[in-house]
């Protein structure tokens, strides 16, 4: 698997306003430019899109150790090659047949390029910024780079997979209508809306509240929802999973 990205820089923030990940027919590698000759072709090539919380993920001999372009990064604005985090690790053990010689398009509920963003400060942020999405009133975050424009929402392929969480701060109403309101979106598109969810809610709700089980985790539950994530994409398109 191999995965490429564009890098926008807005006041002193690195977006990654552009993901896909490619899954391979055999040992083959492609490069950006074979990229952009498949994404010529959308609806052929790519199957569908993952949408994750915020990326942490850097160009390929680049680190989050600083802005990309304190790095000497030069590249903003065009697609590179990224290095594997670890979302990538379990995307390349995951998906494999089925999926071959095709792209999936990663997505984001943030597209701040920013490493353990919950819980933190921005949040807060992100919520006011959310609050006037709408307005027309000026965001602390680009509007246009950091957010999705769930108003006008298209996506590629027949499927989308989301694993964006499911804990929400309560104060934080803006965010919670953010999420739901992504998801419908996603649902009035038709696509088909593929996740994982537990105990707490049942399917149909989840729909309604956002409540999508994030792919990576940590202790007892790593392994649980990372062999989850396979066994839905063992087919295609993926299947909706319960946990527990």
């Amino acid at each position: 698997m191999q995965t490429f990205g564009i890098f926008t820089k807005n006041i002193g923030h690195d977006y990654l306003t552009k993901q896909y990940i490619y899954i391979q027919e055999n040992d083959e590698t492609i490069t950006s430019s074979d990229l952009e000759i498949k994404l010529k072709k959308k609806s052929k090539n790519v199957l569908g899109t993952i949408f994750l919380f915020n990326p942490s993920i850097t160009p390929i001999g680049f680190n989050m150790d600083s802005s990309l372009e304190e790095q000497g990064y030069e590249s903003y604005d065009k697609f590179a090659e990224l290095e594997f985090d670890r979302n990538c690790i379990l995307f390349a053990s995951a998906i494999k047949d089925g999926y071959r010689g095709k792209l999936l398009e990663i997505r984001y509920l943030y597209n701040y390029n920013y490493e353990n963003i919950e819980p933190t400060p921005i949040m807060e942020e992100f919520d006011a910024d959310l609050d006037r999405f709408t307005s027309g009133q000026l965001t602390r975050y680009d509007k246009f780079l950091n957010y999705q424009d769930y108003t006008n929402l298209s996506l590629n392929g027949k499927f989308v997979f989301f694993a964006s969480g499911n804990k929400y701060d309560r104060h934080h109403k803006a965010i919670i209508d953010y999420a739901r309101s992504l998801s419908s979106a996603v649902q009035k598109l038709g696509k088909e809306l593929i996740f994982m969810y537990d105990k707490n809610y049942n399917e149909q709700e989840s729909k309604e509240v956002a409540y999508f089980l994030p792919i990576l985790a940590h202790g007892k539950l790593r392994d649980i929802r990372a062999n989850a994530f396979k066994k839905s994409f063992s087919t295609n398109p993926p299947t909706i999973q319960r946990l527990g």
